[in-house]
């Protein structure tokens, strides 16, 4: 077996900060890194937290996922002097933000087009 082929050193060194990953919509993402970044702003609310920015406001939901994200980091290693990676925290949830409609939409009761019982007077005869 040839030396050459021995892979990446991976580490499990995890910290205490207890990490949680933000998707981002583009608007926000390309708002905070612009030279004029604004202040953004937290608020409490009864169902979850909203995310307030200059043009819009943003509900932040914790997604959960079955699939575990490993956060790494460079790390080089005392017996090998070349480059490895040491695993820093285990994400098993993230928050995703959901933008509050600037209107609500009115849904009020359905539309009556008229169709009540067809199905049931064509197809339901026989049984």
């Amino acid at each position: 077996m040839s030396s050459q082929n021995q892979g990446i050193p991976l580490h499990h060194h995890p910290h205490d900060a207890g990490y949680r990953l933000i998707e981002l919509p583009m608007e926000v993402q390309s708002m905070l890194e612009s030279d004029t970044a604004p202040v953004l702003s937290l608020q409490e609310s009864d169902t979850s937290a909203i995310l307030r920015t200059p043009n819009r406001s943003y509900h932040l939901r914790q997604k959960n996922t079955s699939n575990s994200l490993l956060l790494l980091a460079p790390q080089a290693s005392s017996s090998r002097p070349e480059l490895g990676l040491s695993t820093i925290s285990t994400i098993h949830e993230t928050v995703e933000l959901e933008a509050i409609p600037d209107h609500p939409i009115n849904r009020g009761p359905p539309k009556d087009t008229g169709s009540r019982g067809k199905w049931h007077e064509r197809f339901g005869k026989d049984r």
